[in-house]
């Protein structure tokens, strides 16, 4: 029996220290780098356990505006201290003196950090150039004044250049054949996500230090400071954005009121994003909130645009001859023949029925239009570069068909064949309702057009992907959109219409006539079919350009989903010109004794 017993136990014995072995040549030789269903590093995690740093960069690339200013991060020249300072003796007494903060409070923060901290509470201190020299001077070992990136709290463009996160099933899908760590951060929306592959880590800028099990000294009191090995990582994505123009439009958006909506702002000479804003904002604490929905970029998605398409009909309208200054119109009627209660604007000719959005006008002429060619309205949206995409796309690098913005939608104005020919889709397409959308970068971008003459160019939001040391690594040059563009002469008859619609007295735009830079431009006010507590909700438009005569600014203000006497965007666009105006004169104009004498 004991004989049976024990080989027994000798059996058991064995499988246990099998399955140890096998566990043991998994840990060590296996799953080294992928550990478990979490994809641990175990190789990291060890280098971990016995060191303690401090991350002075993460190593991922930045953004800049079109001057080269950090858009996401910001440098703090800052205090590094490290725990082990609690051990030995430190020349404390003239640390306080250098940077004003008390001994106390110096021992205090050292005694009680378990790993390398940046000192300050809330906020790190930040020191002057000279206070990082006589610091560093003193060459006191887990001391050091160092520049370290931080990334801005409040980040301008939020839902334009996007979010980064961590997620090792993303990562190991996007790139297959890089070996990557575990917590490298990627970009998950905007142009975080479109220019991912750039902006990928080589490496990150960190102080290391070497400690056993207890947290002493491995090999002394050495500090090291590690960096990349490439000194041209990592790069800068340099954007068409403008840094005061972006946070001035963000700004205005939230003090009138914008909780869906936004600005899109645009250089008319270059074809660039100035400015883009949307809201609602991104939730810090749940960027992913399903009711919230702040990571939506929604100056790229379609939206229904109301009588803002009616410069489209009235391009067709121009080159058909369907433009007869002499020709009058019902617009005390609705498109259905009824009357209007609500807008008796009486006969107006076309020019005037632009100007005051007569609906009956432009549905007729919609009609009108399907009878000469079904297809017309599809053909002039498309030339006036509404149908989109117009953000910049082509091929670069490795890349082909590279797309800026990825998650740009395009527009469109009939989803069927059937839809084309039918008279009542056909009048309600004439007026922006139907089927029609688009999105407001391509509003902005159909301004632009016409404001050009008729030029149709892609939209740029970065110019160029620069090395860490500033040279250029690719370069977004300014590139046509493909496809029939309007004739300079139909450009010049819309430039009038638009500018008429500010001009005249019962125009849509007249509040904006004493503006400081004259306006061009087309309100639009469309039925969204969204119902709420009893009201149907709006969307409300102004597009235009401006200064009208020489035009530098195309400029977009919508409102979305608010009630039909609420939520008007006038003001908006209106405050966003004075401003553009108060800076280009401040620019023109510095205060005496400003400039170097």
């Amino acid at each position: 029996m004991w004989r049976k017993r024990a080989v027994g136990w000798l059996i058991v014995s064995f499988m246990v220290l099998g399955f140890l072995m096998g566990r043991l040549i998994q840990l060590q030789l296996v799953s080294t780098e992928h550990f478990t269903d979490r994809e641990i590093n175990l190789l990291e995690s060890s280098v971990r356990q016995r060191s303690q740093e401090m991350i002075i960069d993460a190593g991922r690339g930045n953004f800049l505006d079109r001057s080269g200013n950090p858009m996401t991060f910001e440098n703090k020249s800052v205090l590094i201290l490290f725990p082990f300072l609690a051990r030995m003796e430190w020349d404390i007494n003239k640390i306080s003196k250098i940077t004003g903060a008390s001994e106390y409070s110096l021992r205090h923060s050292v005694e009680n950090a378990k790993e390398p901290f940046a000192f300050g509470t809330p906020e790190p201190i930040q020191l002057s150039f000279e206070q990082m020299e006589d610091i560093n001077a003193l060459k006191i070992p887990g001391v050091f004044a160092v520049e370290k990136k931080y990334s801005r709290s409040e980040k301008p463009a939020a839902q334009l250049i996007g979010i980064t996160g961590q997620n090792q099933n993303v990562l190991n899908e996007r790139y297959p054949s890089k070996d990557l760590s575990s917590d490298t951060m990627i970009g998950i929306t905007g142009m975080e996500k479109s220019f991912d592959e750039f902006l990928l880590p080589e490496g990150a800028s960190k102080l290391v230090y070497h400690v056993d099990g207890t947290g002493g000294p491995l090999f002394g009191i050495d500090v090291k400071y590690v960096e990349p090995a490439n000194p041209f990582y990592p790069v800068n994505i340099k954007t068409t954005l403008d840094y005061d123009l972006q946070m001035m439009t963000e700004k205005l958006a939230d003090q009138h009121g914008i909780k869906k909506g936004g600005v899109v702002l645009l250089d008319i000479e270059t074809n660039s994003v100035l400015a883009m804003v949307s809201r609602p904002s991104i939730n810090k604490d749940n960027p992913f909130d399903e009711e919230s929905s702040g990571t939506v970029n929604h100056m790229i998605k379609q939206q229904i645009m109301g009588s803002v398409f009616k410069t489209v009909v009235a391009a067709a309208a121009i080159d058909q001859g369907l433009d007869d200054p002499k020709r009058q119109f019902d617009c005390s009627r609705k498109i259905n023949g009824e009357p209007d209660l609500k807008y008796q604007h009486g006969m107006l000719n076309f020019n005037d029925s632009f100007a005051r959005s007569c609906n009956n006008t432009f549905a007729s002429i919609a009609k009108e239009l399907k009878d000469i060619n079904p297809d017309l309205l599809e053909e002039y949206a498309d030339k006036l570069s509404l149908m989109g995409p117009v953000s910049w796309q082509g091929d670069i690098y490795h890349f082909n068909d590279f797309k800026q913005l990825q998650d740009e939608e395009k527009g469109r104005v009939f989803l069927s064949e059937d839809a084309k020919k039918d008279s009542n889709f056909a009048g309600l397409t004439g007026i922006g309702q139907h089927e029609v959308r688009a999105t407001p970068l391509a509003v902005a971008n159909m301004m632009a057009t016409i404001a050009r003459g008729g030029d149709k160019e892609m939209v740029r939001v970065v110019s160029k992907i620069e090395y860490k040391n500033s040279t250029s690594l690719i370069e977004f040059k300014e590139q046509k959109l493909e496809g029939d563009k309007i004739a300079p002469f139909t450009a010049m008859k819309l430039q009038r219409l638009l500018r008429e619609v500010v001009l005249n007295e019962e125009g849509t735009g007249r509040w904006f006539k004493e503006l400081p830079y004259e306006v061009a431009g087309k309100s639009g006010t469309a039925e969204t079919g969204i119902m709420a507590d009893g009201q149907q909700l709006h969307n409300k438009w102004f597009a235009g350009y401006f200064p009208y005569k020489n035009p530098k600014y195309a400029l977009v203000a919508v409102n979305l989903e608010v009630t039909e006497d609420t939520g008007g965007v006038n003001p908006l666009f209106s405050d966003i010109v004075k401003e553009i105006y108060n800076n280009n004169h401040n620019e023109e104009n510095p205060p005496s004794g400003s400039a170097d004498s």
